[in-house]
């Protein structure tokens, strides 16, 4: 068991160690899951929010700043940004979606426990896994997921509809969790 404090853990992530993300995610999860799920009433949403709240935080460790040492604090900070963002991108990708007569993902409580159960993963099988994904897969997912680009920004940089990246990175997650679903 690790026995860092969070602040020496976000440290630890800003110069690139990705055992302490492990360690500050596993601590943290529960927080910023329950955060999400009571603010929305939405499992699927809550776990969308909850991965972008860590990705973010992975992103954002060499800028925290926090004297108080407050790092749940900082999480749930970055959580109610990422819903605020949520709702607004939202409105306009529901408006788009309907428009265009696509139906939403859908997601069940297994796929919520199977997220659960991914915190615990092997980072360098994850990183294996998706230097795996077919390039027009691998590209938006990490544009969107890791490095949090609007899905404006990467449709233009692509030369496609926004729609067409939202595909990608729902396709390229979707095989992520099926190869990590498969036994070795």
């Amino acid at each position: 068991m690790d026995t860092r404090l969070d602040v020496e853990l976000v440290a630890a992530i800003a110069g690139r160690d990705d055992v302490a993300f492990a360690v500050l995610y596993e601590r943290h999860l529960p927080l910023v899951l329950s955060w999400c799920l009571r603010q929305t009433g939405n499992r699927e949403l809550a776990a969308d929010l909850t991965a972008e709240v860590f990705a973010a935080a992975l992103i954002a460790a060499c800028r925290y700043r926090g004297d108080n040492g407050d790092v749940p604090g900082w999480l749930l900070g970055i959580a109610r940004n990422k819903l605020r963002e949520s709702r607004r991108r939202g409105r306009i990708e529901d408006h788009a979606r309907r428009r265009m007569g696509v139906k939403p993902d859908e997601f069940t409580t297994d796929d919520l426990e199977r997220v659960l159960e991914l915190a615990s993963i092997d980072v360098e099988a994850l990183r294996g896994l998706i230097a795996a994904l077919p390039e027009d897969l691998r590209r938006p997912l990490l544009d969107r997921v890791v490095r949090e680009r609007p899905y404006a920004e990467i449709a233009a940089e692509l030369s496609c509809s926004q729609l067409v990246v939202r595909q990608r990175v729902s396709r390229g997650l979707k095989r992520l969790r099926s190869e990590m679903g498969k036994p070795k």
